[in-house]
């Protein structure tokens, strides 16, 4: 392994900048988002706007980001989303705060008892 270590440093300077860099995220402005309702197995497709509540069943989901790779790299897609529960409260309770990522599901989704969320794309 300690051999492997410097040539892996060699190719890499190999490469041309463009290839070392990574080009980052484009920002847009609505999350298209698939919501499974456990109970039912109900599939809703959503149109998320950031910014704008969505609703779906007792769940409210705001979109405060949504970025997506640029059309030249791999497709892929990050949305960072509050999900309040408003079964019990009216006000909602935090079910869940963070980034979700459309290639990675089971990196930070959603532990709800009847919902089910993940992002798709942003657009």
């Amino acid at each position: 392994m300690r051999r492997l270590l410097p040539l892996f440093a060699v190719l890499l300077l190999a490469l041309p900048a463009s290839a070392q860099q990574d080009p980052g995220w484009v920002a847009r402005r609505l999350a298209k988002l698939q919501a499974l309702d456990k109970v039912t197995a109900r599939v809703t497709l959503l149109d998320a706007p950031v910014g704008q509540p969505t609703q779906f069943g007792t769940l409210r989901i705001t979109v405060r980001a949504c970025n997506a790779r640029p059309p030249e790299e791999v497709p892929d897609a990050a949305a960072w989303l509050e999900v309040l529960d408003t079964r019990n409260d009216p006000n909602g309770s935090a079910a869940f705060r963070g980034w979700m990522f459309a290639n990675a599901p089971g990196v930070s989704m959603l532990e709800h008892p009847v919902y089910d969320l993940r992002v798709l794309d942003c657009r």
